[in-house]
């Protein structure tokens, strides 16, 4: 790869997911410049902090011009997400409306910014951090539904880009080791194991969004993958 083919821009790399897929592709030489609303602690000379409001509209431009005006990244990474749970006559809109900013409206405004700079350069890689949950659970429905959104994004862009050797994927865990299974707004709606016996590991999302970040997996795209530990075997 070029130098322009090693860089990457990854949302909600201060933890979990997020964290484990910009510290795999700094072992791996990538450049890497990571979003995140609190600063991220990876002391490598190849890695830059931004802290950011992602839903701050005019903040999420400039950090991207001052990105984009230096280098076309290869590869950008929403991996940040929150999850807030609730059942039928008790279910929290301006929960709803957050998720929906974090999740779906800033996936496209990257998207938007990014996408076509990658095909003026004839490559490019965008991988969307989706969830399992996402063919719908009781007490997750606004959490869902912004996951569905991002497989329907993703394979529209897909189509869009696709003869520009450009591609865009979902990667969809099932319950994932990471702080957000610990977040007190879901402590009365436990994760559900998968039936390997165990969470799925966030370095095994890495371990994939680094192949798909690559160039042997050009021939992948508008696909929404799951990491479910057997969970879509026993559906």
């Amino acid at each position: 790869m070029s130098e322009s083919k090693k860089t990457a821009i990854v949302t909600g790399a201060s933890s979990g997911i997020g964290y484990a897929i910009a510290l795999n592709l700094l072992l791996d030489g990538w450049c890497v410049y990571g979003l995140d609303q609190k600063k991220v602690n990876l002391n490598n000379t190849q890695f830059h902090s931004i802290e950011i409001d992602l839903n701050d509209t005019q903040e999420l431009k400039r950090v991207l011009d001052l990105i984009l005006g230096s280098v076309v990244p290869s590869a950008v990474v929403h991996a940040a997400g929150l999850l807030r749970v609730g059942s039928l006559g008790d279910l929290d809109f301006q929960a709803g409306d957050l998720m929906w900013r974090t999740h779906v409206e800033v996936a496209s405004k990257l998207a938007d910014r990014i996408l076509p700079a990658m095909i003026s350069k004839g490559f490019g890689r965008m991988i969307l951090i989706g969830s399992r949950v996402s063919v719908g659970i009781a007490h997750r429905s606004q959490y869902a539904a912004t996951k569905a959104a991002l497989v329907s994004l993703a394979r529209s862009w897909a189509a869009e880009v696709i003869s520009a050797g450009v591609t865009v994927n979902v990667i969809s865990p099932a319950a994932t080791d990471t702080p957000m299974l610990v977040d007190p707004t879901r402590s009365s709606r436990a994760p559900q194991t998968p039936p390997i016996g165990r969470l799925i590991k966030p370095e095994e999302v890495a371990s994939l969004t680094l192949y798909l970040l690559g160039e042997n997996a050009g021939a992948i795209t508008g696909q929404d993958i799951a990491i479910c530990g057997g969970s879509s075997v026993t559906r």
